[in-house]
């Protein structure tokens, strides 16, 4: 089978398509004949080997796995014995435990593994482009922003792929909602749902007076002390690209104040919890309630072009990469 193979760090480059053994199914495991992945920031940040703390969830001096990517969207071919939850046949989407998407074949446990079925009327780019953004975006605004019917959020980097996500959900949860982007970006924002869309690049928000319920910064470019004043009394600030320098600021806000900081690690949620938020957003996807965002496709051969793509920080929604033909059901 065709897979995408890194043996050491570095730039889009060390990226190689090659011809390798076709996985079996354990007695717990099903196979998946995967026909669409994704290319996120977290996927780059782990190809790049920076900043060097990532590597302590992929290999201090080299890749641990072999084969990139962590998202996926594919049919069953076929099932170990044990697996009680799955068929041959069923179109499914999620994410993987570790990495390995980037393959024609993954083989995935049925009680380890963020999977779902698919909505039955979308294509396999449509179900993919509406996995890890919206896992990451709900748990922050429903668990750690508590997001309430009537609440003023602020969504910085409202359009990329978390970003997006975050202003869907926030309009199903029936919040205000304003979201930060550029100029090019500020169309799509609005059709997703934003109530307002601020261009960064024309105003800044900390200067115009508003204040929110919640501010989540989904791309790590500001700072709790940077946006305070613009929090209501008992305001949360979200933070999804965590830096080091959030950590000071969870601890003093923990102890001090009514506005708090917060992140959340919600790719290490376990798989109960980020399973019934899949099958939960795949209803919403299904009855049309939110709906995908993708900027690029790209076929696996060109994998080196859309990870120079997603590099450059600027891509909108979601990067999806295809392997082989996908078809709506």
């Amino acid at each position: 089978m065709k897979a995408i193979i890194y043996t050491k760090y570095g730039p889009p480059e060390v990226l190689h398509l090659k011809e390798i053994e076709k996985p079996v199914p354990k007695d717990n495991e099903v196979l998946i004949k995967v026909f669409s992945s994704t290319v996120t920031a977290t996927d780059c940040v782990f190809r790049n080997g920076k900043p060097k703390f990532s590597r302590l969830f992929t290999g201090i001096t080299k890749p641990k796995r072999s084969i990139p990517g962590s998202e996926f969207a594919g049919e069953i071919e076929s099932i170990g014995k044990d697996v009680k939850l799955f068929k041959a046949g069923d179109k499914v989407f999620g994410t993987t435990p570790g990495y390995g998407s980037y393959a024609e074949y993954i083989c995935l446990p049925e009680d380890k593994s963020t999977l779902a079925k698919m909505p039955s009327n979308k294509s396999f780019e449509e179900a993919i482009a509406c996995c890890d953004g919206f896992l990451t975006a709900l748990p922050f605004l429903r668990d750690k922003g508590k997001i309430q019917k009537g609440n003023k959020v602020l969504i910085i980097g409202a359009s990329g792929s978390v970003g997006s996500a975050a202003v869907q959900l926030a309009k199903y949860f029936e919040a205000v909602v304003a979201g930060i982007c550029s100029t090019s970006s500020k169309d799509l924002v609005m059709s997703i749902g934003a109530d307002k869309v601020i261009d960064y690049t024309k105003e800044k928000f900390t200067k115009s007076g508003e204040t929110y319920d919640i501010i989540f910064d989904t791309v790590g470019k500001t700072t709790f002390s940077n946006c305070k004043n613009s929090l209501k009394q008992n305001g949360k600030f979200l933070e999804a690209g965590i830096t080091l320098n959030i950590f000071p600021s969870i601890l003093l806000s923990s102890i001090f104040g009514t506005k708090k900081a917060m992140i959340m690690a919600t790719g290490l949620r376990p798989p109960a919890e980020r399973i019934k938020d899949l099958k939960f957003i795949a209803e919403l996807l299904e009855a049309g309630k939110i709906k995908s965002v993708i900027d690029r496709v790209y076929p696996i051969e060109q994998i080196v072009d859309a990870h120079s793509y997603v590099d450059k920080g600027h891509k909108k929604g979601n990067v999806v990469i295809t392997l082989g033909n996908s078809r709506k059901f």
